[in-house]
Order: C-alpha cells, then sequence, then structure tokens
C-alpha cells in the first residue's frame, strides 16, 4: 500500500469518527418562516446576553448581522455595546427579554459568567432560538446533558465559544496525527498557568458592601445560592468561585484540549483522579487549588490505543521532556503529545504554532496536504451553519462533550485522591456516591432547568 493510501485510510477512519458529530439536520427557523418575510439570505435578528468581558466578542463577532437586543444585569456594561448598535432594546433580565422579543429573534449569543450559561441558553433553545454560549458550555454534567437534548429536541443550530476550534492551527494538528506524523499517541500534556486560587479571600466573604445601583445582584447570583455582595466576585473574577466560575480547569480546557479531543476522537474517560497543592476539599470547598494535576484515563478506541491526559493547572506545569531541545520552551498554555514515533507542541489558540520535535524530525517530515475545510472564523461558522441548513463545528454534540471533561476534572478535585470510574452512558461515577451527588448539584428555588 502506498503512503498516500495510508494516509487516506487512517484519515477517513478517525476524521469519519471524529468530525461527523452531528446527528441531525437543520432547517434554520428563518427558512422555516419563523420571522415573517425572511429569507435564507437576509440578516438574522440576534440578542447578546452578557455583553461585558467576553460578551464583546460576540457583539464583535455577530455584528454584521441585526443585533436587536443586549441584556446584562449590570447595565454598565451596555455602555460600548450600545454606542455600536444604537437602535438594540436594552434589557437587564433575560428573561423578560426573551418574552418581549420572542417572535423577533432568530438566534441568541450567552455570554454571561459560567453558573447563568444554562438556565439562559435553555431558554432562548425551548423558544427555538439558535444558540452560540461561550465555553464552558454549562456548570454541571446535569446541564450539559440537558442542554445538548434540549438542541436536538428543538432542532437549533449550536456552537460553544471555543474560538480556536475554528483556526487553521487545529486542523493542522489533525492532519499530521491522521498522518502518523508522531505514530500513535499514547500521551497528552495539557495545561494553562492562569491560577484562579481565590483561599486568601475567604475572610472578606462576609463583608458587607452595597450594591452599585446599575447591578441587579439577585439576577447575577441567578441559579447560585444566595450570598453577600462583594466586588471581589465581578466582573471577571467570579472565575476562581466555585459557585460560579469553573477555575482554570473549565476556563481552559475546552481550547487546550480541543485538538487531541478532536483528531484522538478522545470520547469519556473510564477513570479521573486529582491531586491539588495546599487545597482541602472541605475546608477550601468554594475555590480552587493554586496548582493540580487531574489525570484522566481514555479507553482505546477504534484503531488507536489507550490515551493518559494530564491537565497540569496553575502552578503545575508541564515536565520537561528530554528530547525539547534548550531555547524551545514547554508551552504554559498549551500541550506537549507523546507518540511512539515523536512528539509534537501546541499553544492554545495557535500560539506557537504545531511544531515535531526533536527539530530533526520536523524538518524530516512531509507535511501533508489540507483536507479539513477551513472557516473564515468562530462566530462566522456558526452563522453561516444557521442560514445554510447544516451544524457549526463545535456544536452542542461537539463541544458538550468536550466541556463535560473539565466538569469530571472538577469532580475529581473536590474527591481529592480518589480514583473515579467514570460510566458515562448512565451519567454516574461506579465507586462513588459523593461524587454523583456533584453531577447535579441543586440550584436556587426559581432558577432550576
Amino acid at each position: 500500500m502506498s503512503k498516500g493510501s495510508k494516509k487516506t485510510s487512517r484519515r477517513e477512519f478517525l476524521y469519519g469518527a471524529a468530525g461527523t458529530v452531528a446527528a441531525f439536520t437543520v432547517v434554520p427557523r428563518h427558512v422555516l418562516g419563523g420571522r415573517a418575510g425572511a429569507a435564507p439570505s437576509d440578516k438574522l435578528n440576534i440578542a447578546i446576553i452578557g455583553v461585558g468581558g467576553r460578551g464583546g466578542a460576540s457583539v464583535g463577532g455577530c455584528g454584521g448581522e441585526n443585533i436587536v437586543a443586549l441584556c446584562d444585569v449590570d447595565t454598565r456594561r451596555m455602555d460600548d455595546a450600545s454606542k455600536k448598535h444604537p437602535r438594540a432594546k436594552r434589557y437587564q433580565d433575560f428573561r423578560k427579554m426573551l418574552d418581549e422579543m420572542d417572535k423577533q429573534l432568530d438566534a441568541v449569543a450567552v455570554c454571561t459568567p459560567d453558573h447563568t450559561h444554562a438556565v439562559a441558553s435553555m431558554d432562548a433553545i425551548r423558544r427555538g432560538k439558535h444558540l452560540y454560549c461561550e465555553k464552558p458550555l454549562a456548570h454541571s454534567i446535569y446541564e450539559i446533558r440537558e442542554l445538548m437534548k434540549a438542541a436536538h429536541k428543538h432542532k437549533v443550530v449550536t456552537q460553544l465559544g471555543n474560538q480556536g476550534h475554528s483556526f487553521d492551527t487545529i486542523r493542522t494538528f489533525c492532519e499530521w496525527i491522521w498522518d502518523g506524523a508522531i505514530g500513535d499517541v499514547t500521551e497528552v500534556h495539557a495545561a494553562c498557568s492562569a491560577n484562579h486560587c481565590k483561599i486568601r479571600q475567604f475572610s472578606k466573604r462576609e463583608e458587607v458592601h452595597r450594591i452599585p445601583p446599575e447591578l441587579d445582584w439577585d439576577l447575577w447570583l441567578g441559579p447560585a445560592k444566595n450570598r453577600p455582595y462583594n466586588p471581589m466576585y465581578l466582573p471577571g473574577s467570579w472565575r476562581g468561585w466555585l459557585p460560579f466560575g469553573s477555575g482554570t480547569i473549565g476556563d481552559w480546557v475546552c481550547h487546550v484540549v480541543d485538538p487531541v479531543f478532536w483528531a484522538l476522537d478522545l470520547g469519556a474517560p473510564t477513570t479521573i483522579q486529582a491531586e491539588a497543592d495546599d487545597y482541602d476539599p472541605t475546608e477550601h470547598a468554594d475555590t480552587f487549588p493554586s496548582g493540580s494535576v487531574i489525570t484522566f484515563q481514555f479507553p482505546a478506541k477504534g484503531r488507536r490505543g489507550p490515551v493518559k491526559l494530564l491537565w497540569h493547572s496553575a502552578d503545575r506545569k508541564i515536565p520537561r521532556p528530554a528530547d525539547l531541545e534548550p531555547g524551545r520552551k514547554v508551552p504554559d498554555t498549551g500541550a506537549i503529545v507523546i507518540g511512539d514515533k515523536g512528539k509534537i507542541s501546541y499553544g492554545s489558540h495557535g500560539a506557537g504554532g504545531v511544531r515535531i520535535f526533536p527539530e530533526t524530525k520536523m524538518k524530516a517530515y512531509e507535511t501533508p496536504e489540507p483536507t479539513i475545510p477551513r472557516v473564515r472564523g468562530h462566530h462566522q461558522d456558526w452563522l453561516n451553519a444557521i442560514k445554510t441548513g447544516g451544524q457549526a463545528g463545535s456544536n452542542f454534540d461537539y463541544g458538550g462533550p468536550l466541556t463535560e471533561l473539565a466538569r469530571l476534572g472538577i469532580i475529581a478535585m473536590q474527591r481529592l485522591g480518589e480514583k473515579l470510574e467514570w460510566d458515562r452512558d448512565n451519567m454516574r461515577f461506579t465507586n462513588s456516591a459523593a461524587a454523583n451527588e456533584l453531577i447535579n448539584p441543586p440550584s436556587r428555588k426559581g432558577w432550576e432547568l
């Protein structure tokens, strides 16, 4: 068999398994006549929920469409977006916005803190709105599964906001792996150096602060248990608080692990185990450790063998491989992928490109021709899918299981030291009743899915 035919058989097998994640064909709502007079060539009517921070990317990414509504619990965060889209109606409560604008909307982008992703997304999906949701998709495994089911039921086009999935570099990585550039992959070390540990701020939790008049604190809390307002939670710093955010692993797995998740068709792990520095999951349950390593074991699948994935957070770094040349850095945020014929390093969002090492192997490697279609941008991929009746590259069938890895890692952290055995099909741990209680933690009354 020639080298070219070997490439084809490997690529057909792996790409067929990992690339065809959509299980249904969608006819866009506006094609079906959901909005009077609309045609496939028309601009879409879009609402943005959460317009500060990451919401700014959706305001910009959807700027070529009709942004007709902006929503944020903190009205100060809407000013920049309102200047760009002065005709868009302004709301503080997404529920009121969806009630009033229901018949005028084709699609919604949810860019709120992690703990409110699911409730806002579900409300939009149940109304038949196509949905873009920032990563991580949801704040519990149960929420992830429910959103996936709802997307199928209501036949909406979805996209997870892991922008690197639309970059050329992830496609290059997949093509090299499928071409056998480093042989059979056995181990992956992935990392992000961001540190979301808030243990030093615990003493401030009971402080009493005046709630800014522009902020609806009760709406911001959403499903989370009531607690006093404190400016240390927002904007942005909520990521380090477990009731609201998902720590380093939740914030970055959907970026850093995405290339190997796609290329190796990883699916669900069978075991997960965490180790952490200076962290007691009972005493420090409100936040995340300053350094941790979480080990995921994936079973053999198709033609590949088992794969071990180690996630390194914050102060825990990827060990330096012996064959990495002096002067080349181990990625602080990125991965090293180990095969039986070589190694590849890559950075998150394409930083540093995709490189085989040692460099002698990179120079000797004959790179394959591109086979995966390139896309113009992550929001554009979603918008095009809505208009053409297709599916976006990181739709919830793909982005849900990717987010689930992060949630499994967080549960392993909460059950520090236990080697948890995961039954993906039945959504349960087979060896830990305590871990099972963390799959669907309770929501505040009135905020249940």
